[in-house]
């Protein structure tokens, strides 16, 4: 699928509606955009909270306070 949008003076673009539904875009979501080389891919941003289980977290971190946590992980990062 093609589209063809025109970038006003203050550089926006309106996504064609064919784009918007194509990855089903609507009002307040939000876009990443990536340069490659010499053309942009535009794709739904990913939500944050969608990512949560995405990281195997240790055993010895499971359950833990954010604060230790933290302390934990700025301790490792001197020791590096």
């Amino acid at each position: 699928m093609a589209s063809i949008a025109t970038v006003t003076s203050k550089g926006q673009v309106t996504l064609p509606v064919a784009v918007r539904r194509a990855l089903s875009i609507s009002t307040g979501d939000r876009l990443e955009f990536t340069v490659e080389t010499d053309h942009v891919v535009v794709r739904s941003a990913p939500d944050f909270l969608a990512l949560a289980g995405t990281v195997d977290v240790p055993a010895d971190v499971r359950g833990a306070p954010w604060r230790q946590i933290r302390k934990t992980a700025y301790q490792n990062g001197k020791q590096a």
